[in-house]
């Protein structure tokens, strides 16, 4: 059956169950439309006086407008990148000039590579990376135990909102308590959790936050939350003349424009069909209303029939609450890979491997080959996990 929501997705028309969402998310027409209207009017820079140059830098301060709406925070206090990744590697950079040796950094077990690597470069200085570790199968981050952890050296705290990996999803205000506690700096990875709960900076106490429009229905683009406090002193590689309180420190080069006219049809999407046209952050607000209201029946039912499933061994909660919808599993005797390339001749899209998670994947031993990843989102049906199940039923 094709997705009630493929009228505003072309990608979902072919009826193909596309279950692969946690490495990327279709894109709505609306997002197809406003790239194609930038570049038709004139691909050009921002700053000049004539028509096409006064469009891209309206629209630049426009995305830049509603992504702080979209985070909760200040227009002045996000940054617009090509990546989640680049975006924190700049940050570990400019930390790098800040920290010293003997100075502490907390990962959390749950990572992505991209909020581990940048911080794990600073141990050749002399930082000290310590790692939170989970609790598993479940893959669960419990405060206590990062308590246990901090001490007065620690300088940062970097911890997921959802795990691209198992789904966890750590109270991100607990972990916010106790580094603050000890006065250090909080970084959020806030890209697998953004496409299912809408981010707030502000009830996080984040400090830093990343996240990528690709995978909330946008373009490859990505953004990053600076608390405008700390902005100034963080050094940047930046051209002489932008000034030290100005996100464009982080913002070296030409934009993507046309993606970021992308990103703005794919938050009117958000907004118009799933937050009933409301303005202001309450559009917001009532579009992931919305989305976990679609979600909910989705994860509910893919998780009760993963973990009776006589072959499946699921990680990962084992209950709806603290988790998303993405489900990490292996069939005992199959490898991850030949189950993604079965599921894909049934028309079912999953990954295999082990999604950049690595320590997740070390500690749960399932490396180096990994397992295989379902991953859901609100415009995906119930008839996608029955074709789910029906494949697993079928594997020889």
């Amino acid at each position: 059956m094709t997705s009630p929501y493929a009228e505003h997705f072309p990608a979902l028309r072919s009826g193909f169950s596309y279950l692969d969402n946690a490495a990327g998310a279709q894109v709505p027409s609306q997002c197809i439309h406003a790239i194609s209207q930038f570049l038709t009017g004139g691909s050009c820079n921002v700053g000049q006086p004539y028509a096409a140059s006064q469009v891209a830098t309206a629209l630049k301060a426009r995305a830049r407008a509603e992504t702080a709406e979209f985070l909760h925070c200040l227009p002045e206090e996000v940054m617009l990148g090509a990546s989640a990744t680049s975006l924190t590697f700049q940050v570990g950079r400019a930390l790098s000039r800040l920290f010293k040796a003997g100075d502490e950094v907390v990962i959390s077990e749950l990572e992505h590579e991209s909020n581990a690597a940048p911080w794990r470069a600073l141990e050749a200085q002399g930082v000290k990376v310590k790692t939170w570790r989970a609790h598993w199968p479940e893959g669960r981050l419990e405060p206590a135990d990062l308590r246990a952890l901090v001490t007065p050296r620690t300088r940062l705290v970097a911890v997921t909102a959802a795990a691209n990996s198992v789904g966890a999803t750590p109270d991100i205000a607990a972990v916010a308590e106790v580094a603050h506690g000890v006065g250090a700096w909080v970084f959020v990875d806030a890209v697998h959790s953004s496409p299912h709960h809408l981010p707030d900076v502000r009830a996080w106490g984040a400090d830093f936050a990343v996240f990528s429009p690709y995978k909330v229905f946008g373009p490859h683009l990505g953004c990053l939350y600076v608390r405008r406090e700390l902005l100034a002193g963080l050094p940047a590689d930046k051209l002489w003349f932008v000034p030290d309180d100005s996100p464009q420190k982080f913002e070296p080069g030409t934009a993507n424009h046309e993606g970021w006219a992308g990103w703005l049809g794919s938050l009117s999407y958000l907004r118009e069909v799933l937050g009933g046209g409301q303005s202001g952050r309450e559009g917001w607000v009532r579009a992931f209303q919305r989305i976990e209201e679609l979600e909910r029946p989705l994860l509910e039912t893919t998780l009760e029939r993963l973990s009776r499933h006589p072959r499946v061994n699921l990680y990962g909660p084992k209950q709806p609450k603290g988790r998303v919808a993405t489900f990490c599993f292996n069939v005992p005797g199959v490898p991850p890979r030949s189950v993604a390339e079965h599921l894909a001749r049934q028309h079912v899209g999953v990954a295999a491997g082990h999604y950049y998670a690595t320590l997740a994947a070390e500690a749960l031993g399932v490396m180096p080959d990994g397992a295989v990843r379902a991953s859901l989102l609100h415009y995906n049906t119930l008839e996608d996990v029955e074709r789910l199940m029906a494949g697993l039923d079928s594997l020889p």
